[in-house]
């Protein structure tokens, strides 16, 4: 084949990938490598039609090839080092990039290619550095500053996040990562509302972004003044769109209801998280005569605690990618009998992985206060408090109340002894919240600001992710003056510092004060374990009703208000009642310690026979 004949071929090739006809394309550079192996552009472009085809494995494998024909092609060793981090495999991708930097140091995307991947890696720090070259190299790059911000919104540096955002959005305006990478920003400087009008203006231009669908849902949890009606509505129509079009899937499982079960966790908490608090002691007590564990992890920053998690595990997968089509296989030739998932529409959502049903029977648990809208996830662990009689109507899946309490906590071992009340030598009152700030809000502010009036000279702690921030500061104090609270009254402080730093925080508060309509869950145990009464109004939907769930397991129930005024009486009178607090800081320990909340073997027990009854309520209707 002569040079005009290879162009002519390589330019057909192009021209049918752009096309989107990828299978014919493949096959045309297919052909052109079998009668001109030594074409760098028969490897180098037949890789990009892999790559769009979803097959990472194989592009390795051609843009190697090219890069052997060719070395000094930064565009080639780039494109082999995305299909590495693909693969999983990031040790070998950050060599291909620093290979194609050095070739070409002052090409913007590389230098961008090289920070994703090290912000993947969790070497936040390292991928600044090399999103600043990006975004030097080339200014109105919207890619190089949207990628920017994605890595200082995973630092909790939001407010910069956000500019960034901005910089990308006015670099391109029709480059929708940036104008979802502004609401996720909205969303992490506590603008909730903000945050839910972009994305629906995203879901307007273009139902089909899961990823920015289930940001969305996760938003709507923590509105005032939204139904449980609506709520499922928006769930229901992500649930429609993501499992348009999928076929039902068999499984060679033996339906066998007795038989050893094998059990998958999904998860990118298996890590000090809130989820590793109440996860660990079920899984580490779950009956290995009954169950094989599975652990999927789909997170990035192992710690000790994931040591830990992976020693439960009869086997480990680290998730190589988000790519449907490398993870699914991947897991169905482990032939899991039970999938459960771990996250819902938080964070990096698996949901469109579940909603082609990776096992015969699919469970949602712990870590998403709402329902999944998936009608191929089976069953939703909750219990009698957080999902009364009723609560159906509101979930796609069935409810198993598998217990009076959903949860098991499992106290971090470095938290501290137990403070007397700081009321006791302060003199004043100090009330304190350290939820996520996206969970206050305004209405609750309001209420705040009525219970400060109402217990003369106290005061009010709020601590939370972005609070050392100057711009969320600043921005959080303007909602406190709208709320009317005295801004002398109320102390603002960010997150820094070890678990035991941020427990040893609450003694010095005298009662905590729970958010509405989103519950704390963590925070509420942890306020608890550290001799803090917490003050929850119990609601209408799962996210209200955690803290009503929680109080009444270690037995405070008079903790519960019903409505606002009752929430502002109830904590008032308790931060009057300067016994009551000192006797509740020496006993509640002891209170949790003989609640169900820290049965561990019999919440483990529990947790199990529900596990076994979804297998045989799946198995015999399938």
């Amino acid at each position: 084949m002569n040079p005009a004949q290879i162009q002519r071929k390589l330019q057909e090739g192009i021209t049918l990938q752009q096309k989107g006809r990828l299978p014919e394309a493949a096959e045309l550079f297919a052909q052109l490598r079998a009668v001109a192996p030594q074409v760098f552009e028969g490897w180098h472009l037949g890789g990009n039609v892999a790559l769009l085809q979803g097959n990472p494995a194989a592009a390795a494998e051609l843009y190697a090839r090219a890069v052997r024909l060719n070395p000094r092609s930064a565009t080639a060793a780039t494109c082999l080092g995305v299909a590495k981090m693909a693969l999983g495999d990031f040790a070998g991708a950050e060599t291909h990039f620093r290979n194609a930097v050095r070739l070409e140091p002052r090409n913007a995307e590389i230098w961008n290619q090289l920070a994703t991947l090290l912000s993947t890696a969790g070497r936040l720090d390292e991928a600044v550095k090399c999103h600043r070259q990006a975004v030097t190299f080339n200014p109105k790059s919207a890619q190089a500053w949207h990628g920017y911000g994605s890595t200082l919104s995973n630092l909790n540096l939001s407010a910069e996040a956000l500019d960034c955002e901005k910089r990308a959005i006015a670099a391109d305006p029709t480059y929708v990562q940036a104008r979802r990478g502004y609401a996720v920003a909205l969303q992490k400087c506590h603008r909730i509302p903000e945050a839910v009008a972009e994305y629906d203006k995203l879901i307007a231009a273009d139902p089909n972004q899961l990823e920015i669908q289930s940001h969305r849902l996760f938003a709507l949890n923590y509105l005032a003044g939204i139904s449980p009606e609506t709520l499922f509505a928006a769930h229901r129509t992500y649930g429609e769109i993501v499992e348009k079009g999928i076929s039902p899937v068999t499984f060679p499982n033996s339906p066998d209801p007795a038989r050893k079960l094998r059990v998958a966790f999904f998860s990118a908490d298996f890590r000090e998280h809130s989820v590793a608090y109440f996860l660990e002691p079920l899984l580490r007590l779950l009956d290995r005569d009954q169950f094989e564990l599975v652990l999927y992890n789909s997170g990035n920053k192992p710690d000790a605690i994931t040591g830990r998690f992976r020693s439960l595990a009869a086997l480990w997968r680290d998730l190589p990618s988000t790519l449907t089509n490398v993870i699914e296989p991947l897991v169905r030739s482990d032939l899991p009998d039970i999938a459960v998932d771990l996250g819902g529409h938080t964070g990096h959502s698996l949901m469109p992985l579940f909603a082609r049903r990776l096992a015969p029977v699919q469970i949602t648990y712990l870590g998403y206060p709402n329902t999944t809208g998936l009608s191929a996830i089976d069953y939703r662990l909750v219990d009698a408090t957080t999902d009364p009689v009723g609560a159906e109507a509101f979930h796609t899946e069935t409810l198993v109340r598998f217990s009076s309490c959903a949860w098991v906590y499992q106290p971090p071992e470095v938290a501290p002894a137990v403070a007397p009340p700081p009321c006791l030598e302060r003199g004043n009152i100090t009330f304190g919240s350290f939820n996520n700030f996206s969970k206050v809000t305004d209405e609750m502010l309001a209420v705040w600001s009525r219970l400060l009036a109402a217990v003369p000279g106290s005061r009010l702690i709020l601590k939370s992710i972005g609070m050392a921030d100057v711009g969320i500061a600043r921005q959080i104090r303007e909602r406190l003056c709208r709320a009317g609270l005295d801004e002398s009254r109320v102390e603002l402080q960010g997150t820094k510092g070890t678990t035991a730093d941020h427990l040893a925080t609450y003694s010095l508060i005298d009662v905590a004060l729970d958010p509405y309509p989103y519950n704390g869950t963590t925070t509420t145990c942890e306020a608890l374990w550290m001799g803090v009464p917490v003050i929850s109004l119990e609601g209408e939907r799962h996210a209200a009703r955690v803290g009503a769930s929680l109080l009444r397991t270690v037995g405070h129930p008079e903790l519960l208000a019903s409505d606002p005024d009752n929430y502002v009486r109830v904590a008032s009178d308790l931060a009057n009642d300067r016994a009551r607090l000192a006797s509740f800081r020496s006993a509640i320990r002891g209170e949790m310690q003989r609640s169900l909340l820290m049965d561990f073997s019999g919440q483990a027990a529990r947790f199990g026979a529900a596990l076994r009854q979804c297998w045989e309520n799946g198995s015999a209707s399938r």
